[in-house]
Formats: structure tokens, C-alpha cells, sequence
């Protein structure tokens, strides 16, 4: 993959949110152009839309000076050991993963994703693991922004990755024998083929504005998911994304107040719908039977009418999936007459197919063996993109939660980290400068803090 191919495909998977008043161009190829252009105007209209553009967390990367940052670890000790800290994978691609923190003359005030992490989730994480000799560790990150670094509001978005993970793969394919790739490849037009039913339907949604009931939809996306895991991905965000725009609790209105989405929701409702999966719940298996989805949005958010909710998903699911797993320019017609062949599904479902191999990797054969390395190069060409656009802290674009990242690579990083205490009122305080490096080489996954499937020890210094 050349450079200006890579440099166009992460631009691509870049979501700028300070660009709506730049006019799309009006003869574009892709029919979905000003479908976006109004789901981005539906958005905005909801009770807590201003907030997808007018938010602490585009202040913070707006504002001039000084950046504070919380990192939450398990693994202080090897941390502290070794002097280095290290990247991870995951939604930010290769960044140190951090939420924002506001400084005022009482400390830090934590953004309400910072707080779940740091008081819920990374505590319920080792208690489930039995691990009791670790404690979760605030870590406050002081960066100064320096005067080039880029102004605007540009988010990676990792469902927009499909074809990137299709290039790295065709890049790197010959990693397997003949036997594997074929197997490979073999295995993803499969899981496609018998998924046809669900994106055709999806599709009908999408580009000739069909209505489907939810309930059979959403039947149907449940029997889908297992095939085709990026949906689970797809339908959580889809899922999060409504709740966090259309609460109007008492607790969402006064975190608005803050310029902050509601985070608590969608991070209740994961664990309302799989109980005893802190830290090492894999978002490929979201998928909430239909008959339990009522329940489930009322016990996180009351305020929800349900109707509403599930007519959404119908129609922004299957907006997501023609805009995020079909080739752009693509409208795919006459399911029947396709083609179940790699090469010829690469035109038309190029991204879907990419997202396919990225998860398959991670247990096919022996390229488990080789996965680190593949997300390693992906991580390469993701800090190659940011370093050339000056960004120092990139953030999550499918939505601005409030996940932030620090940019590893980027030259000449002017940083310093603390080790936090919390006082009564939830605020944090540095209390011990550390001596760390950030090394712009990604850690094994199975040893970052919300990633772990098993404890594995002695564990290296990990993020």
C-alpha cells in the first residue's frame, strides 16, 4: 500500500466534525451523500444533539495551553519497573486510552466517562478476575499542545476501518500457506453469503427507503451477528448512541450542563445485558435478544419511548451498515445474482470483507502468531496519518463519548504523568510524578486493563 493510498483510506476513516458547513460536492457517485447530510441534521434535533458538536471535550482539544488527561492502569508496579508505557489497540487505534479531565480550583474535575472507568469499571475488572494484590491507578497525563498542532476536530472512527483491514491483509497475506489464504477466504464469502438475507434488507432500508417492523429486523440482525461480528459492534454504538442523545434524566441534563453525553447509560446497559463480563467483554457478542430489548433500555433509562427507539435502529443500522460496510459508490442490487467469490465481493463489499478478516485473524491457524504485527502496521499507518496532521490527542469519531487518546508517535511529545489520589468530593490531585516514557509500540491486548481475558502474570508494562 503507497502512501498516498494509505494517507486517502485513514483520511477517509477520519469523521471532521468542524466541516458540516463545507458543501458536499454535487456530483458525487455515492447516493448516500445526502442521506448522511440528514442524519446529521436528525441528530442534531435531538434533546441532547448541540452536544455532537458543542462539548468539553472539543473545548479541551480546541483550547490553547494545557491538556489533562486520565489513564486508569492495574499495572502500576511493572509500569513503574521497566519506565515505559505502551500503546494499546482497540477503538483508538495505537494511543494510550484516556478521558478527559478539567481542571478547577478545587482539582480535576473527571468527565463522567473518566469516573465510570476509574470508580466502576476498572475495580469491577480485577474483582472479577479474583485479583487482589492490584489496586486501579489514576494516572494524570499533563500535555502541553504545542502552537502547530492541528486545530480542528478530526475523530477516528474504527468502523470506518474495514478497508484498511482488507489493504493490511493483502499486504501481509502471504504470512499463510496457499491452503490458509484459500481457507481464509473461503470462510469470510461464507459467512457473507449466509448473511445475505439481512444486509439485503438492510439495504432496502437504506437506499430505497423501505419500512420494515423492528421486531422481524431486529430478529433477523440477532441470527446475523454471530456470522458477521462487526454488527454486534455496529449495533452497540447505534444502541449507546441513541440513549446518549435522547435521555432527558435528571442525570444526563446535569452533565449536559458540562458540555458532557451521558456515558453511564450505555456502560450500565452493557453490564445489565451481560452480568459478570467487566474487562473482558468482546462487543462481537452484543446482541440483546428482541423480547428483552424494552426491559433492558427502561432499566438503564426510563425516559425512553421504546417505540421511538426501535424504529430508529431499524433505519440508523441500516443506514450504518450500506455507509460503513459497503464499498462507497456501491448499491448493491439483485442479491441473487452475486458472485460468492472473494475477488468479485472485494468491489462491492470491500469494507465488510476487511472487518471480517480482521476478526478471523485473531484465531485462524497460525496467524495468531502474527496478529500483534498486523495491528502493529495498522498502528503505524494510523501515527504516520496523525503525525502528519499534527495531532497529538485523537479521539473516538464515532461519536465524541469522551474517549481520548495520546498520539505516541508524535515528535517531540512535552507530557508529564502523575499517579492521582481522589478526594472525598471525587476530584484528583497529583500525588507522585512518574519517571515514564510513552513508547510508540503497541502492548499485547491480553494485557491491557479492559481488554483482559485471562490474568496472565508476570505481566509486562502494559497501558
Amino acid at each position: 500500500m503507497d502512501f498516498l493510498d494509505a494517507y486517502h483510506l485513514w483520511a477517509d476513516a477520519h469523521a471532521f466534525y468542524d466541516t458540516t458547513l463545507i458543501p458536499s460536492p454535487a456530483d458525487t457517485d455515492d447516493p448516500l451523500v445526502q442521506q448522511s447530510a440528514a442524519w446529521d441534521e436528525r441528530l442534531a434535533a435531538t434533546p441532547n444533539g448541540h452536544l455532537l458538536r458543542q462539548n468539553s471535550l472539543f473545548d479541551a482539544l480546541n483550547g490553547n495551553g494545557t491538556l489533562h488527561l486520565l489513564h486508569v492502569t492495574h499495572a502500576l508496579e511493572q509500569i513503574n519497573e521497566q519506565g515505559v508505557l505502551y500503546p494499546s489497540g482497540g477503538c483508538l487505534v495505537g494511543s494510550i486510552y484516556c478521558a478527559p479531565l478539567t481542571a478547577t480550583d478545587r482539582g480535576l474535575r473527571m468527565h463522567n466517562l473518566a469516573a465510570y472507568v476509574l470508580t466502576k469499571e476498572a475495580p469491577a475488572f480485577l474483582a472479577k478476575l479474583g485479583v487482589t494484590d492490584r489496586v486501579s491507578t489514576p494516572l494524570i497525563f499533563e500535555i502541553n499542545t504545542p502552537p502547530q498542532a492541528y486545530r480542528g476536530l478530526a475523530g477516528v472512527d474504527y468502523l470506518r476501518l474495514g478497508l484498511i483491514h482488507l489493504r493490511i491483509y493483502c499486504h501481509l497475506e502471504y504470512l499463510l500457506s496457499k491452503g490458509e489464504r484459500h481457507r481464509l477466504r473461503e470462510t469470510v464469502v461464507a459467512r457473507v453469503k449466509n448473511s445475505a438475507a439481512f444486509l439485503a434488507t438492510a439495504a432496502a432500508v437504506a437506499y430505497r427507503g423501505s419500512r420494515i417492523a423492528p421486531r422481524p429486523f431486529l430478529s433477523l440482525l440477532d441470527e446475523t451477528i454471530p456470522r458477521l461480528p462487526i454488527l454486534g459492534y455496529l449495533y452497540f454504538e447505534v444502541l449507546a448512541e441513541y440513549l446518549m442523545l435522547h435521555s432527558t434524566s435528571p442525570h444526563t441534563r446535569r452533565l449536559a450542563d458540562l458540555g458532557e453525553l451521558n456515558n453511564w447509560l450505555y456502560k450500565e446497559m452493557l453490564f445489565a445485558s451481560y452480568p459478570n463480563t467487566a474487562g473482558k467483554f468482546d462487543l462481537a457478542r452484543f446482541r440483546p435478544r428482541p423480547s428483552q430489548l424494552a426491559d433492558l433500555i427502561h432499566q438503564v433509562e426510563p425516559t425512553i419511548e421504546i417505540n421511538h427507539a426501535a424504529d430508529y435502529l431499524v433505519e440508523r443500522i441500516s443506514h450504518l451498515i450500506a455507509a460503513r460496510l459497503f464499498a462507497p459508490g456501491e448499491v448493491p442490487e439483485a442479491w441473487h445474482h452475486t458472485r460468492w467469490e472473494f475477488d468479485a465481493l472485494s468491489t462491492q463489499l470491500g469494507p465488510l470483507l476487511g472487518h471480517l478478516i480482521h476478526r478471523e485473524l485473531r484465531t485462524f491457524g497460525r496467524y495468531p502468531d502474527f496478529y500483534f504485527y498486523f495491528d502493529q502496521y495498522k498502528a503505524l499507518q494510523a501515527w504516520n496519518y496523525w503525525n502528519h496532521m499534527d495531532i497529538v490527542a485523537p479521539f473516538n469519531g464515532t461519536m465524541p463519548k469522551g474517549e481520548i487518546g495520546i498520539n505516541p508517535a508524535y515528535p517531540n511529545l512535552d507530557y508529564r504523568i502523575w499517579r492521582a489520589e481522589q478526594d472525598d468530593a471525587g476530584h484528583l490531585h497529583p500525588a507522585e510524578q512518574l519517571s515514564l516514557t510513552i513508547a510508540p509500540r503497541l502492548v499485547d491486548i491480553k494485557y491491557t486493563l479492559m481488554r483482559n481475558n485471562q490474568w496472565t502474570a508476570p505481566a509486562p508494562s502494559a497501558a
